[in-house]
Parts: structure tokens; sequence; C-alpha cells
């Protein structure tokens, strides 16, 4: 039986090029898990192993194997940085106890770095931080601890100093222990010494030792009045605190060091052991009833529990159809048949495994605290719950955002079409955010996602895995509408055609509702004049015509519908009447409203040169961007700016050209705003011309 205190479940997360993957590889080669580290700027890294992923120098999935450090089991996922790919950030935090956040020594706290760190404070997960890349030209570690602070608004606590800097980067100084940790030119991990703390930075290192005291011992009553008496810690009562507030999330311990030079790794390990939980120390998840709803049940990591266990991703390889679950209680064997608690219906586990990027090695069982891969499940989805038969459970789901841009495609030669399908249906499953629709007036297949390079990347997919060739056609904006003023209003639905007849009347305001309220129902009709039992059939009348609004067909967001009078037929009414009568209603009554539309608008962070910062603000004031921020740094200005989506296609080239390729933007979807009426003049006359040409 494997103690769960020697198991970490843990993620690798930051910006884009920060050195996640790098860093992954550098722990599977100290853990003595692979013999010859692959680099990613040659497309050579174990984790990365889609020819995308190789080709672009990103990661696309997240990731997943497991090592051992110590006496110790490490589960680490290598996540995406991109953006377009958050999902994958995402839906790992849900699974894992803790994390390593990389910052690139120069670039600091980058835009994704504080999405990925929002959800991490969302999903509780206690981290250590890893200064990455001090080896390179701009890099200061004082800096980023800075940013982490005024950007993140968190705690560091910085564990290690670094002994010179940029080109002098030799080591680092163990600021709980004052032993300073030297490397030679060999590049290995193993070849370091271990040295005095060098002469000119004791006084920087007794400054930094204190403060780590006095951080730590806030922890603990007993030791910090001990410490005011002028008795200090001992290392394991230090020790002991830290791993206290680091769980708690009062603080994160700080390292530094350069992944891609094999220096400093082995103390961030040494913090992976010694400071993040286990899986039977952090929150256990909530159940939830079928409404999503909180039961005040717990799923508590114990391997004498019922099984209850989450599917937290999908993936589909050559060796068939992958679900990757996090068991968080009881045992899973071989040949067990288990209930899918979101489809009612069980499933025979075939083959298990444990990932090793892409290979993989057979298990027999996996218990409370694993993450596994289950070869062959059928109808698993991402955040189903999969549980033990006789103990039905749903674990918290996971809440996927929305996409914000789709693109019509359709196969280049006819008999595509049902490979195109097929593969699409495959891809789905394996991404939430990732959706397909079919248009019903064209029959144009529809793809929607959450950034141009994610869609990019998986008409990319389509064409290399699954062999399907694509026209695709240009990118299309997410709009929505709304209404902008309240309408008093009465609708009759009435027919009598031989045999009985239909009947339903409703008084009726239909109203703005707050942002990001969706649709809204309400009645105050007294005196029994619509009977409660058509309440739902209304309420069901009005929401299914939210998706097509008034003005270009767009759906319709924020809209309150207070029923307040009506009149029924003691034979003739019926649900289906007065189902009716809410549709007829919607439509008599929306134009009426002052509808307008809206345009989703994106949060874009721009990096550029300081020499181009008014052009990129001027180009940015042309595509109707709001600036909000600027922020000088060592190496260039980040400008933060609200800019509607639709005039972001393309940017990349165009920030290029202006700043001679030096610069880097990123953007997330932010809200949604009303849209300037040349704008939506110009939509309306597209999607009528789209009408006419079907």
């Amino acid at each position: 039986m494997a103690d769960l205190s020697h198991y970490r479940n843990i993620g690798i997360f930051a910006h884009v090029d920060a050195g996640k993957t790098t860093t992954t590889e550098r722990i599977l080669k100290l853990t003595g898990k692979i013999h010859k580290t692959g680099e990613v700027h040659d497309g050579e890294s174990t984790t990365d192993f889609m020819e995308q992923e190789a080709e672009r120098g990103i990661t696309i999935q997240s990731a997943a194997v497991t090592c051992e450090w110590k006496n110790h089991r490490l589960n680490v996922i290598d996540t995406p940085g991109h953006v377009d790919f958050t999902v994958e950030v995402y839906r790992s935090l849900k699974v894992l106890d803790g994390g390593i956040g990389v910052f690139c020594g120069s670039g600091g706290v980058e835009p994704q770095s504080e999405t990925n760190w929002r959800y991490a404070n969302e999903s509780e997960v206690a981290r250590v931080i890893f200064v990455n890349k001090l080896d390179r030209m701009g890099a200061d570690f004082y800096r980023v601890v800075g940013q982490v602070k005024k950007v993140l608004g968190a705690t560091p606590l910085v564990m290690t100093l670094p002994i010179g800097i940029e080109d002098d980067f030799v080591g680092v100084v163990d600021v709980l222990t004052k032993q300073a940790y030297v490397w030679d030119d060999t590049g290995l991990p193993e070849n370091y010494e271990i040295k005095d703390v060098p002469a000119d930075m004791v006084d920087k290192v007794n400054e930094y030792h204190e403060m780590l005291v006095e951080t730590a011992v806030e922890q603990d009553d007993d030791l910090m009045m001990a410490y005011m008496d002028g008795e200090e810690p001992s290392i394991e009562d230090l020790k002991r605190c830290i791993r206290k507030g680091t769980r708690d999330l009062a603080f994160f311990p700080t390292f530094c060091g350069s992944a891609f030079k094999n220096k400093g790794m082995q103390l961030v390990l040494d913090a992976v052991v010694d400071y993040l939980p286990s899986p039977t120390e952090v929150k256990p998840q909530p159940l939830t009833d079928k409404e999503g709803e909180e039961t005040g049940e717990v799923a508590t990591v114990s391997v004498d529990e019922p099984l209850r266990a989450l599917a937290f991703k999908i993936m589909d390889d050559r060796f068939g159809a992958l679900t990757f679950v996090r068991v968080y209680s009881g045992r899973l064997n071989k040949g067990d048949t288990i209930l899918n608690s979101a489809t009612g219906k069980t499933e025979r586990v075939g083959r298990m495994v444990e990932m090793q990027a892409d290979e993989r090695n057979e298990l027999t069982s996996a218990h409370a605290g694993d993450i596994i891969a289950i070869v062959g499940m059928k109808n698993v989805q991402t955040g189903h719950t999969l549980c033990d038969v006789k103990h039905p459970c749903t674990l918290e789901a996971m809440v996927f955002p929305d996409p914000v841009i789709s693109i019509a495609v359709a196969p280049k030669d006819k008999g595509g079409s049902e490979k195109m399908g097929i593969a699409i249906g495959k891809m789905v499953a394996e991404d939430p955010s990732f959706r397909v629709e079919t248009d019903e007036d064209s029959g144009e297949t529809i793809l929607k996602g959450m950034g141009e390079l994610h869609l990019d990347i998986k008409v990319d997919i389509l064409k290399r895995t699954y062999g399907v060739e694509l026209v695709v056609g240009q990118p299309q904006v997410a709009y929505r509408e709304t209404i902008t003023q309240e309408v008093e209003d009465s609708y009759t639905h009435k027919k009598q055609s031989g045999g009985s007849g239909q009947f339903g009347k409703i008084d009726y305001r239909i109203k703005p509702g707050e942002q990001n309220s969706g649709f809204t129902f309400s009645s105050t009709v007294v005196g029994g004049n619509v009977p409660k039992e058509f309440f739902p059939a209304i309420e069901k009348g009005f929401k299914g015509m939210m998706e097509e609004g008034p003005v270009a067909g767009f759906p319709v967001l924020d809209v309150e519908v207070e029923l307040f009078d009506g009149a029924f037929h003691a034979v003739d009414s019926s649900a289906i009447a007065f189902e009716i009568a809410a549709k007829g209603a919607f439509r008599q009554s929306m134009p009426k409203a002052a509808p307008q539309l809206l345009e989703p608008v994106m949060k874009v962070d721009v990096f550029t040169p300081e020499d181009h910062v008014g052009d990129v603000i001027g180009d940015l004031n042309r595509r109707r961007g709001m600036i909000k921020d600027q922020e000088a740094g060592a190496t260039g200005v980040r400008i933060k700016a609200d800019v509607p989506l639709s005039e972001m296609f393309g940017y990349i080239g165009h920030l290029r050209t202006m700043t001679s390729g030096r610069g880097q933007f990123s953007m997330e979807f932010s809200h949604y705003s009303a849209c300037p009426q040349n704008v939506a003049d110009k939509v309306i006359e597209e999607v009528k011309a789209r009408k006419e040409k079907k």
C-alpha cells in the first residue's frame, strides 16, 4: 500500500516562452526518467510530442509524466502557456494539489502568468515560484520578485538568491541554510559544489534570511514568541512553518535558476517535496447534486472510501481514446465496472496506463491520489465523474468559457465529409473550448474557438493527423444582441380548427437584465389568471427564442421577462399553447425594446520596444481600442488595452511590421459591449448578404 504522504500531484504553468517545458525536461532528467534531454527549440522535448508543438516550440496539450525524487512520487503536468489554450491549464489545475509557477527572469510576470495565477488562486492550489532564465540578457531576479508582489498581489518568500547574473550566472545561495550552490561549465546538473556564501553577498543573504525567518514564524505562535525573545528557530521548525504557510497560500516559496543551463533545479525539486501538499493535505473536492449545487459532502482522499474519480482530459492517439483520470478516493482495478454519474451508464475498465508523455506503462490498479489514463472509455467527456456503482456521486463540474471566434470549413473533396465529421467529433471531445455546429441555412460546418491561433491549430491537426484537407472561410466574430428599453405588452395565441383548440394569453414586461445575467424569468400573476403549471412552458418558450435576436439573428444576452397577468381557457389551454404564446410574444416585443448589437471586447496585452510605443498606441486607437495601462520594463513597454475582437484579425503580422519583428501580444476575452452604429450596420449588411447568397 503506497503512502499518500509521499505523493505530489503538481503542474507547471506560466506564460508562453517562460521555460515550462524545459523545466519539465530537467525534472525528468534529474529524477532519472530520461537520459538525454530534448530541447524545445530543437522540437525534441518529451512532453511536446505533437507535431504542431514541436514545430511552433509551444505547448498545446497538457502532458502528464510520473517520476520519483527522494522517495516521493511526482505526477507532473506540463501545461500550455498560450492564452488560446487556457482551458488546458484550467482543467489541469482542477485536479492538481500543487504547482510550480515559472516566470522568465527577463520577461517577468507576463499576461498569461496573470491569468494562470488567477485560475490557481480560484482553485486554491499551493505553489512554489521558479524565476527561470537568469542566464539571459536583461534578467533581473529582484525585479521579478517585485512584480510578483505588485502585479499578482502575492507574497513571494525568497528561498534562493542568484550568484551572478546573465552570462556570469553560476549558481544560487540557499537563504534558509546560508549555503552557496555553484555549478561548473559542463552544463551537467550534478556537477555542483556546496560552498560558503560569496563575501560580497553575505549582507544580502543575512537580510533575506531574517525576512524569511520573520515571515515563516508567523505560522506558529509559540515559535514566534520564542523568536521575539531572541531564540533562533531550527531549520526543521522553519521548514514546518514554510510548509504550513505554502499550503494555506499565505506566501509562495520563490527560487531562481536556469533550467536550460541545469542550474538551481535540485532546490526546486526539494521544495516540491518539502513544501507542496500531498493529496491528503488539500481541501477535499466537494460533491454536488445533478444541478451542480454542493451537497455538503466531500470526496475524502482515502483508499478506504468508495471510488470517486474525475475525468479531466480526453486524448485520442494511435492506441485509441485515452481518458485522463484523477482518482480522489478508493481504488480502481483493471476489469472493474464503474459508473459515469453524468450519463448514468456503466463502463468496464479494460486497460489502465501510467503516462510518460506519449509512452505508457501498463497498470493493474490505481488508488486515491493517482493520476492515470484509461484506454478505450466510450462515453466519457471532460468533467465527468467516475464512481463506484453502489455509491453514485458527482464531483464539482468544470465550467468552460464560450468561444468568441468562428470559421466556416468544408472538405476540399466530396468524400472528405464523413472523415471530417469523425475527426471533428474526436477533437470536440478532447477540447471543451472547441465547438462545432452546422449552419442550418447553408449546411456549412462552423468551427468555434478561443482565438485565431486556436482555430489555426485545429485546422492544422485536421489536415495532418486526420488527413482532411479543408477550405477555410473568413473568421467570424461571435456577436450578441440585447435590449435597452423596457416594454410592457400582451400576446394571445388562439387556434380553432376542429377538435380541441389552443388558447393562451399572457401579459408581460420585457426589460434589460443585469450584465452577465443571461435570461431570467419571474411571475407576479395573482388570482390564478394563468395557472402555475403553465409557468415552466412560458419560460421555456421565451428562453428558446434567446438563440436568435431581432437585429441580425445573433444570440440574445441579459433579458428579464416578468409575467404579470394573462388568461386561460378551461378546455383549450395547454402547456404547448402557452409555450407558443411566449414565442410569439418574444417575436412581437423584442423589436420594440430598442435592441442593439453587442461585440466581444478583448483584453489585449502588447509588449513593444520603447521606440515604437507611439506607433503601437496610435494603431490600437485606430482599432477602437481603449488604452488602460502602460508599464515600462527593462527591455520594453507593456501596453494594456480593451479592443473589439473584430479589429484584431491579423494583428500579429501588423505588430511585427511596426516593431521590426520585436513586438509580442496576447489577448483574452473580457466582456461584451455595445457596437457603434456604423459597425452594427455593416454587420447587419453582411448577415443579410450571406442569407441572400444561400
